[in-house]
């Protein structure tokens, strides 16, 4: 590299490194109104399902359905805001007595926003908007879906089996389409030890929305919905 080239290298760095802390800022940001947004909309339930799902198909009804039964027994009900599982569930709580919260995400081909939403953020990251369903959390939903689906669904798991984050339940709903992933989890993950067999059983199944309530309410029967001052901390920290 020749002396002439070292300061402009140099000026494109410092140039580089002033744009990482403006974004640093811009990443603050949304964590910051976020979290001033969604503090007080607690018991809530994060529901996750694919963008694709058209109107009026089945798992659309199961998301609206499920949704419904969620608002009005008491819980905010929070989806990423965007088409297909997510609409129908902002629609189904937005028409329920709890809150339909949307954590929409900007991406290169542009996820249109639901009209059915009392709370509505919207984010550049997804990491930040991850921190968020799982923050005010107190049961994780997931419907057939794909990859992003799938994420956020061994985000869950990976957080609740590492201990960071409270203990609660995941529960994936219509048996038919998960079958064949929980059969591998326990034919592979588990015979080869990459997890224990117990971890599996972080997940539930249910077909029907009431049974998702009611397994919800289950688990929350002999401890209440409020997380513990031990819990608050590990949420602090999350």
């Amino acid at each position: 590299m020749t002396q002439e080239k070292l300061p402009k290298a140099a000026g494109l760095g410092h140039e580089l490194s002033s744009r990482e802390a403006w974004k640093l800022f811009g990443i603050m940001a949304e964590f910051f109104e976020a979290t001033e947004r969604l503090a007080d909309i607690r018991p809530a339930v994060s529901m996750f399902g694919s963008a694709r799902i058209k109107r009026g198909s089945v798992y659309y009804r199961l998301a609206e359905q499920t949704a419904r039964l969620l608002s009005d027994a008491g819980f905010a009900v929070i989806s990423g805001g965007g088409p297909g599982v997510m609409e129908a569930t902002n629609k189904g709580a937005f028409h329920g007595k709890g809150l339909a919260v949307g954590l929409n995400i900007d991406l290169p081909r542009e996820q249109p926003s639901s009209g059915y939403q009392h709370i509505s953020l919207r984010f550049k990251h997804f990491f930040a908007r991850k921190v968020m369903f799982a923050k005010f959390a107190t049961a994780f939903v997931v419907l057939p879906g794909g990859y992003g689906t799938l994420d956020e669904l061994f985000e869950a798991l990976t957080l609740v089996q590492t201990g960071k984050t409270r203990q609660m339940p995941i529960v994936l709903v219509h048996g038919p389409f998960w079958r064949g992933l929980l059969a591998w989890m326990r034919e592979r993950l588990v015979e080869e030890g990459m997890i224990d067999a117990g971890d599996v059983d972080l997940v539930q199944v249910c077909d029907e929305p009431q049974q998702v309530v009611d397994t919800i309410f289950a688990f929350y029967e002999k401890r209440g919905f409020e997380p513990s001052p031990a819990e608050r901390e590990v949420l602090l920290n999350l």
